[in-house]
């Protein structure tokens, strides 16, 4: 099988697998079928962002914004240097090929953190996350102007179904249109160019150099606007929270960037839909917020959404190895 990795990534390979799990792009003992790996890798990263934003909750009564923003990224940074004192190889992995297009990313990514975070304050959870699936139809618009990805129906219905559910869970009126909720869309805008640029990374970076620049530019980011003593604020109760903040927020990027690098963004991101009801689920636990019938009808639409795209991309892999000459004629594949 050929690999067109670099020379750096193909020597921090072993590397990567034995710590931080199979690096998809590279590796080649990995049996499962590309949709199985998408959405794997996406399940890990719902779970990260959910987790991030109770995080983010707990330590808003002690922290502001910018300095919970610095601390994900010092707590991030303390674990992949970690990982490079443990395993030495995975510096090979690092290069400044192509620091404009990190720097470029993670200017971004951070301005859409930063009124991710600020909304996650100012309205119920399941609500920002709900707003914030704007971005599936931004991305898929980019990737497809800028990627060159396909535009099947099964992937623009899973996105049309999804954002149908989105409606039916915000029920859209005079309450949907809180100020904040202006924040949460800008950021989604924000979060599309940034998968659009994580995407294009993942053809030549590995997932680990991805995540290492991420902390390096955000950090200085998150100080210039943060009180330089802020972690002298901290007590003993804060440190699970503080804790989650930097393993997810570092899980989060490694999941997602391993996402994308198994398949097409237009595929990958209606997954991340899973996140409205996940998110309102935990906001009704931890949180008291109201979770009724219209969140479970507006979950079942972007499931059913996201299972029509699912089907249809495994069977279009099933038939794409089959022999031409055995192969049914693509009208005969059922959508």
């Amino acid at each position: 099988m050929r690999n067109d990795a670099p020379d750096d990534q193909r020597a921090g390979a072993g590397a990567r697998t034995a710590l931080l799990g199979p690096d998809i792009g590279n590796s080649t003992r990995v049996a499962l079928p590309p949709i199985a790996r998408v959405v794997l890798w996406m399940i890990g990263t719902l779970l990260s962002f959910s987790a991030m934003a109770v995080s983010i909750r707990e330590l808003s009564a002690t922290l502001s914004i910018m300095e919970i923003l610095s601390a994900r990224a010092a707590a991030g940074l303390l674990i992949v240097g970690a990982l490079l004192v443990i395993r030495p190889a995975l510096r090979r992995a690092l290069n400044r090929r192509h620091l404009g297009l990190h720097a470029l990313r993670n200017s971004i990514h951070f301005g859409a953190q930063y009124l991710w975070a600020t909304s996650l304050l100012l309205l119920p959870l399941s609500t920002v996350f709900a707003l914030e699936f704007t971005m599936p139809a931004w991305t898929m618009l980019l990737a497809s102007l800028l990627l060159g990805e396909r535009m099947t129906p099964s992937r623009i219905g899973a996105v049309v179904l999804g954002l149908l559910g989105v409606f039916v869970i915000l029920r859209p009126g005079i309450e949907t249109f809180h100020p904040a909720a202006l924040l949460v869309l800008t950021a989604a805008l924000g979060y599309s160019v940034q998968n659009v640029a994580t995407k294009q990374l993942t053809t030549t970076e590995s997932t680990f150099a991805i995540v290492f620049w991420m902390n390096v530019i955000q950090l200085p980011l998150g100080l210039i606007g943060a009180d330089p003593w802020f972690a002298t604020r901290l007590g003993l109760h804060e440190l699970p929270a503080l804790a989650g903040l930097g393993i997810a927020g570092v899980s989060a990027h490694y999941c997602l960037s391993n996402a994308f690098r198994a398949g097409d963004a237009s595929l990958v991101v209606p997954l991340d839909f899973l996140r409205i009801p996940l998110i309102a689920v935990v906001g009704w636990w931890l949180y008291g917020e109201p979770l009724d019938i219209f969140v479970v009808a507006g979950a079942g639409l972007i499931i059913l959404g996201l299972l029509w795209s699912l089907r249809r991309e495994a069977r279009s892999a099933i038939a794409a190895r089959i022999p031409a000459s055995q192969t049914a004629p693509e009208e005969a594949v059922s959508p």
